[in-house]
């Protein structure tokens, strides 16, 4: 307990601010001591395997395999590979440790080996759990003993060269140097751990003490009692922290019966699982982005799981209140939002999806398993040992209602008329604080358009991971910079970081969701980005965006501005991108054909206008791109296109209009053009209008004290 209090309080500026987040850590999820967890592990009582499932427990995973068709056919997956691995050579000597990421020459082969061995001893020691074959058990040891051997467990672009000059994410001090514990060592560790304990009862005393010796060397003696000394240990809104505490947790689990002292490692594990946690929203967001959000959980389960078991229920990370009440809320229904270094797409695995939804009840994730992860591929069906462990669960799918949310812990916001009918538009759109330095871009105001699964405007995702795509170089990657997002600029002004390197954070760099409102017909934002940027420019921005459901967006922008300053409200349309992994496809491809009065943007055979307007003033749509280059020995210079709406600004307020609208071909397009207006119908009120065919549309923004919001 006195370790997570230092560790804390390290990095936190000011007493009273320290004060503060003792005050809320302790509130939300109380610390316990290892004598806490004496009391409810009784080590004496443990004998291997125990973490996921006794010998009492295999004859019911038996039973399954042999009578539920998924499971049986993940089982025939798991033998099959297992055929391969008892003929696999283990190298001698080991690849060597890679030099450094900037040479491709040096590629991941040893990384790829590491991988091979634990996945390779994972699966034959489950193998011989279910079947008993010592064939099994003997080439898993053989591959537990090479991993042993590796000469080291931690990523190379985590040595100190290397991550030094990262900027730290919230509650980091400035002066990190220890990185001999990352968190691919910790799932190295997690898995080795668990091969211990379904192995066990056939090593050989040698073989026992040297994995034993190996997750104490490679994992639990570089943390225990030095925690404050890695910057992961108190970063709390880090997928990290729950990672690496769960390496650190399961080998100190699976060591309990030879070591018990190290129970103080699974008390540490447990405290700051839960203080990471903590900083999941209410509402189940996590600005860090889907895809961290995704690997937290994911990899947490195994310590989350074995902990519970082994404390018999008393210490039960699923039933954290952040966690139980909105488990899969985050992945669900921020779909297409590919905000940050995250992804859009329907995330897995299958396992971490049945196991949430088991632990906790939760049939929107049940719904979400079930209309998301095709069954048939590696996110739906499984095809790994986990798969069987934490099979499908029989909680009843409950469709959402409503499909659109405010998340509003983190501001983002998400609004459609329908999960399943592609004919509908998704608008995602995020506001927030430009405060993780880490998988965070300056974005605040961004929105994405998807009609058809295709981002018709899209977000640029993340750029390459190369060895300084964390420092303060970030920002010159059009990925994440303000530059290479759908904003409003002023005089070319982008936004700002609230930290940098060796620098004192910024409070308060970013924005807000003003209003949010969503009904059968109609779903409405509200965002005020101006915090995000300097002030220099750009004085004010409110962003409103109203989705006419099913595929009718308006999108009213109020700048203030100096007159005679050059406004610019940019869009990347969804032009085709290299696909995310070896698995996927990259979406469908956006043509788009710029004039001199509104874009057409077209995507197997559909197509959608964008319309700009600018009240009292002239504008012209420009067209330009952005360069982009990873620093790595094999990189190629491409070019991002977009397209932007510019004017003057001829007041100190000016009031920027984009129409986007489904038609039929550029005829229909230019005769809409004709018909959309915005007009100051009042001092105090603007109209927004545009007709197609027969229907008209029309909408109404009062002016209150601090700007226009949508009239109801």
């Amino acid at each position: 307990m006195a370790t997570i209090l230092r560790s804390i309080a390290q990095g936190i500026r000011g007493k009273i601010v320290c004060v503060l987040i003792l005050a809320i850590s302790f509130s939300l999820n109380a610390q316990v001591s290892k004598e806490d967890m004496l009391k409810s592990i009784r080590i004496d009582k443990l004998q291997h395997p125990y973490l996921f499932f006794t010998k009492d427990e295999i004859p019911a995973i038996q039973k399954r395999i042999q009578t539920d068709q998924e499971s049986k056919d993940i089982m025939a997956g798991l033998m099959m590979k297992a055929h391969r691995w008892l003929y696999f050579q283990i190298k001698d000597p080991a690849p060597e440790f890679p030099r450094h990421p900037r040479y491709a020459a040096d590629s991941r082969g040893y990384f790829t080996y590491c991988s091979e061995l634990t996945e390779g001893a994972l699966t034959l020691g489950f193998l011989y759990q279910m079947t008993g074959d010592v064939a099994y058990a003997k080439k898993g040891i053989a591959f537990a003993i090479a991993m042993s051997d590796m000469v080291d467990w931690t990523d190379w672009v985590h040595k100190f060269d290397i991550i030094y000059p990262r900027v730290w994410p919230w509650n980091v001090p400035d002066d990190r140097v220890v990185f001999s514990y990352d968190h691919m060592a910790a799932e190295r560790a997690s898995h080795i751990a668990i091969v211990y304990d379904w192995l066990y009862p056939v090593l050989t005393k040698w073989e026992r003490d040297k994995i034993r010796g190996a997750l104490l060397e490679k994992a639990i003696t570089k943390v225990r009692g030095n925690y404050e000394f890695f910057w992961w240990a108190t970063s709390y809104r880090c997928n990290w922290s729950v990672i690496c505490n769960n390496g650190l947790g399961m080998s100190a689990l699976t060591l309990l019966k030879e070591d018990p002292q190290v129970i103080d490692v699974v008390a540490e594990a447990y405290n700051r699982i839960g203080l990471t946690f903590d900083h999941i929203g209410e509402d189940g967001g996590w600005q860090e982005s889907r895809g961290y959000y995704q690997a937290m959980m994911r990899l947490g389960l195994p310590f989350m799981d074995a902990l519970k078991r082994t404390s018999n229920g008393k210490y039960n990370l699923f039933q954290h209140k952040n966690v139980r009440n909105h488990p899969l809320d985050f992945l669900l229904y921020t779909l297409t939002a590919n905000f940050g270094d995250g992804g859009g797409e329907p995330m897995g695995p299958s396992f971490m999806v049945n196991k949430l939804v088991d632990e906790t009840g939760d049939g929107i994730g049940a719904w979400y398993r079930d209309k998301f992860l095709d069954q048939r591929t590696e996110m739906g069906q499984g095809t790994g040992v986990f798969d069987i462990i934490w099979p499908k669960s029989s909680v009843k799918p409950v469709e959402p209602k409503p499909q659109s949310k405010l998340f509003k812990s983190i501001d983002w916001a998400m609004m459609r008329s329908d999960f399943l009918d592609p004919s509908t538009v998704t608008i995602a759109c995020k506001a927030g604080l430009n405060d993780d330095p880490h998988h965070g871009h300056l974005d605040c105001g961004q929105f994405i358009l998807t009609w058809y699964g295709v981002p018709f405007i899209r977000d640029l995702g993340s750029g390459a991971y190369d060895e300084i795509y964390f420092n303060d170089d970030r920002w010159l990657y059009p990925q994440a910079s303000s530059a290479g997002n759908n904003l409003i600029f002023v005089n070319g002004e982008q936004q700002l970081s609230a930290k940098t390197k060796d620098q004192p954070w910024k409070e308060g760099v970013g924005g807000k969701v003003l209003d949010f409102q969503t009904s059968d017909k109609r779903d409405y934002v509200l965002m005020d980005p101006t915090h995000a940027y300097p002030g220099k420019e750009l004085k004010k921005w409110r962003r409103n965006i109203v989705l006419e459901k099913p595929a009718v967006t308006v999108i009213v922008d109020e700048i203030g501005a100096a007159p005679g300053s050059k406004i610019q409200a940019r869009f990347f349309p969804g032009v085709a991108g290299p696909p995310r992994n070896a698995r996927s496809t990259p979406p469908p491809g956006v043509e788009y054909k710029a004039s001199s009065d509104h874009v057409l943007l077209t995507s197997q055979r559909h197509t959608l206008a964008l319309i700009p307007l600018v009240l009292e003033n002239n504008f012209t749509i420009v067209e330009d791109g952005l360069p982009s280059l990873p620093v790595r020995e094999d990189g190629v210079l491409t070019w991002i296109p977009y397209f932007e709406t510019v004017t003057t600004a001829k007041t100190g307020t000016s009031i920027v209009v984009t129409l986007v609208l489904p038609v039929n071909d550029q005829k229909e397009a230019e005769e809409m053009v004709k018909t959309a207006k915005v007009v100051q119908s009042n001092p105090d009120q603007i109209e927004v209008s545009v007709s197609r065919g027969s229907v008209a549309y029309k909408w109404v923004f009062a002016k209150g004290k601090d700007g226009y919001a949508l009239k109801n």
